[in-house]
């Protein structure tokens, strides 16, 4: 294209009359001993341009060493996960517009594919990443300016926010109609701005979007002082002078008079937007998240650890168990899944990895929603001799049924990731929830945890009050319905948001057919479990032989 571009410019105006004059003709005899001359010109400037392209290869190479050097650091921490996706995203752009000056050449959007393993983020990855740092920031109760410091509790990253940065994070609040955050973070970025040397960021839509968020959260003083502010700053602004009297205008209609409108300005007040779970489960959802809930010293004296080994094979690899919590029963199978089958495992779910889905309870299909922020991907015992052996051990574990039970769901969380409180069964009126399936309701859930994150990412149960951190290779199981059949109210559960780490889980939902004589039905919904549940295990008896923790380690390989 540059090239045709080049030979137009060196015949000058084109027309469809050379034919008519053999003066004319002559010319192209001219013009053809300068295609040499055109040509060198064109190769030049490429030689130049693959030049560039050649340096700027260099300096990816050095950064990707850097990166190696870093490690996970740099996203199993969110901030820096949020300045990586910021960086790369004006990084494109850059390697972009170079590889794109030969039209001939090859573009960024072409290689974003498995022939060359290379995806660049979008606004929109930008946009989650903020939106799920604040979410994070809500949970964990992380004060603004230490997260813009990079600090996250006594953690001090390595990267610190520009005005830019928080701007950005306070844009993104302000598009999802979010002003609770936005005067937050305009805020920290107003104040970072008066620290700079070379500003980062736009003094001038800083003090427009935080007039704007500190009226809808009724600031209107403030937000009439900001303003005033910035058409101080700029009197052509196109839309100062207009907002001063939109907000002069407000107070008055509140009985402010006009010599007081910029007097006596009252504190801020931002309040936090009311929850769609309602506020008090949220403070306990948040609350459970921090571990900040105390547990009676007189329950926890009633629990214990023991050997499950009802099962013949159960006899020379018998399973660690260790109760949780009684009502309802919730116990944490020790060590069940081994580092190598984690690792295959996730090998061979991340190429399926998709965004996370609910059983929608008016039509029974599979929907996205704002509250569970995931990638999940599902696995048949027939794709890997790992997975069918897991599926096996998950009926050692719970003695229920497999073949009616859901595939092995896997789930990975990203910045912010997590899942609101909900319950895993359908409840009466959601009688299209699994109707698709034909094996009834969800009986049971096992959860896997696959990894270990450094904070957040615990398993909460809000209507019990009770919180279970993640710890690898462990698995958590709950029953989901009482023994008539009914949903059971107090297995509400929610995943908490993953601050430092990384979180791995696979679920097994296991659902009511083929379980009718392994937990026969009660007649009422207050009947107890057999004895921890009908997993057919209890305490050691008394006289038992003392096991080894590592009593069948390598048994287990089998199952």
């Amino acid at each position: 294209m540059r090239l045709a571009l080049l030979v137009l410019a060196l015949f000058g105006h084109a027309s469809a009359d050379l034919f008519t004059s053999i003066a004319d003709m002559q010319q192209l005899l001219e013009t053809e001993r300068n295609i040499p001359k055109l040509l060198d010109k064109y190769i030049h400037e490429e030689e130049e341009r693959l030049v560039q392209l050649k340096k700027l290869s260099e300096e990816y190479s050095k950064k990707n060493e850097q990166s190696i050097a870093n490690g996970m650091n740099d996203i199993v921490n969110p901030i820096n996960a949020f300045l990586l996706i910021k960086r790369k995203i004006f990084d494109w752009k850059e390697i972009e517009s170079k590889m794109n000056a030969n039209k001939a050449g090859i573009h960024v959007s072409s290689i974003t594919d498995d022939n060359y393993g290379v995806r660049y983020p979008t606004a929109d990855d930008l946009s989650g990443a903020a939106i799920g740092l604040l979410r994070l920031q809500d949970t964990y109760r992380l004060d603004t300016k230490d997260l813009a410091d990079g600090k996250i509790y006594q953690d001090q990253g390595n990267y610190t926010f520009s005005a830019k940065d928080c701007f950005e994070i306070a844009r993104a609040a302000y598009n999802e109609h979010d002003f609770y955050h936005t005067v937050m973070w305009m805020e920290e970025a107003k104040r970072r701005m008066d620290d700079e040397e070379e500003p980062t960021a736009d003094m001038e839509d800083i003090l427009e979007y935080l007039a704007f968020a500190l009226y809808k959260q009724n600031n209107l003083k403030h937000a009439l002082k900001l303003t005033d502010e910035l058409y101080k700053m700029n009197p052509a602004h196109p839309r100062a002078k207009g907002n001063i009297k939109w907000y002069e205008d407000l107070l008055e209609q509140e009985g402010v008079r006009r010599s007081e409108m910029r007097k006596s300005i009252p504190p801020i007040q931002n309040r936090r937007p009311d929850s769609v779970l309602g506020n008090t489960e949220r403070t306990m959802y948040e609350a459970l998240c921090r571990n900040e809930v105390p547990v009676s010293q007189k329950d926890i004296s009633k629990l214990y650890c023991y050997y499950k080994r009802d099962r013949p094979f159960l006899i020379y690899a018998p399973i660690k168990v260790e109760i949780k919590r009684f009502n309802p029963l919730a116990v944490l199978f020790k060590d069940v899944i081994s580092d190598e089958e984690v690792a295959t495992i996730q090998e061979l779910a991340k190429p399926k990895l998709a965004r996370a889905t609910v059983h929608d309870s008016v039509t029974g299909k599979l929907v996205t929603a704002t509250y569970r922020i995931s990638k999940s991907a599902w696995l048949k015992a027939w794709e890997h001799e790992v997975v069918e052996r897991v599926n096996k051990r998950i009926d050692l574990m719970t003695n229920l049924e497999m073949e009616t039970a859901e595939e092995l769901q896997i789930a990975n969380y990203g910045i912010g990731g997590h899942y609101d409180p909900h319950f895993d069964h359908a409840k009466k009126e959601e009688s299209k929830s699994f109707e698709s399936l034909g094996t009834g309701n969800r009986i049971a859930t096992v959860l896997f945890y696959m990894s270990q994150p450094s904070h957040g990412g615990g398993t909460v149960f809000t209507e019990v009050k009770s919180t279970v951190l993640p710890t690898k290779n462990d698995a958590l199981f709950w029953y989901n319905l009482y023994k008539q059949g009914d949903g059971n109210p107090d297995t509400r559960h929610a995943a908490c948001p993953v601050l430092v780490g990384i979180k791995w889980v696979s679920n097994k939902w296991i659902h009511e057919k083929g379980n009718e004589f392994r937990r026969p039905c009660g007649l009422k919904s207050s009947d107890k479990e057999r004895f921890v549940g009908d997993l057919g295990i209890g305490p050691e008896p008394r006289d038992a032989p003392n096991l080894s923790p590592n009593l069948g380690k390598d048994v287990w390989e089998t199952i």
